[in-house]
């Protein structure tokens, strides 16, 4: 399986099936210009243009379902998308593995002002591999019912300003436990401006947990 970085917040799980999370495409600075594969699922964390982003656009040229909260869901449903609805609670099961959302600290107002519900972040065990997505978040405490689920790769947002910073996150990777962790959501703008390498060198000093940095368009082989 590969997991693939298309920058911010975009990443694309490549496996059994394929799943886009966050795919911020339109005004991303970032983003390397192409897609690895075609989705047969997208995620959507919450309802900010920088990551509710390019999802109904994708989900009618590709017919992939978007899944996401129960108002986002609304919302895309009304201009078309195929969108399931779902919240914070029990395993979604799916024929890859499962997806659970997770609190996340962040708004989640939709780009034409309207209200996206909570925001949330997403575990999934996608062919036997398990990954987090923070979504946008600050630090909180329910991070560290992640520790039971044994999270292969954490993906995490280091930009602060609007999201957890480089000290933060490391924190997060504390409490999370993962075995590799990834930073995302910064560099794309210059106020969320951070270090990768500087995270690199604090995590790997203290925790346990293996840093990976990917730049826009590489992947991580599991």
């Amino acid at each position: 399986m590969r997991l693939w970085f298309l920058g911010h917040a975009f990443w694309v799980i490549e496996g059994s099936k394929n799943i886009y999370i966050d795919p911020f495409v339109t005004g991303n600075s970032a983003f390397p210009g192409s897609f690895p594969v075609k989705p047969d699922l997208i995620i959507v964390t919450h309802g900010h243009g920088d990551h509710v982003g390019d999802s109904l656009d994708l989900s009618k040229r590709y017919n992939a379902p978007i899944l996401t909260n129960f108002e986002i869901h609304n919302w895309l449903r009304k201009r078309g998308a195929n969108a399931i609805g779902a919240y914070i609670g029990g395993k979604l099961k799916f024929d890859f593995g499962w997806v659970k959302f997770f609190p996340a600290a962040h708004g989640s107002s939709l780009p034409d002002g309207s209200y996206g519900g909570v925001a949330l972040s997403v575990a999934l065990e996608v062919d036997g591999k398990r990954i987090y997505h923070a979504g946008d978040t600050g630090l909180i405490k329910e991070m560290e019912f992640l520790r039971d689920l044994s999270i292969d790769v954490a993906l995490l947002p280091i930009g602060g300003w609007f999201t957890m910073d480089i000290d933060d996150a490391v924190i997060a990777t504390k409490m999370i436990e993962p075995k590799i962790v990834i930073p995302m959501h910064y560099n794309t703008f210059d106020r969320i401006a951070a270090d990768p390498q500087e995270f690199k060198e604090k995590v790997e000093s203290q925790t346990n947990s293996k840093c990976i940095i990917l730049k826009p368009g590489e992947h991580y082989e599991l």
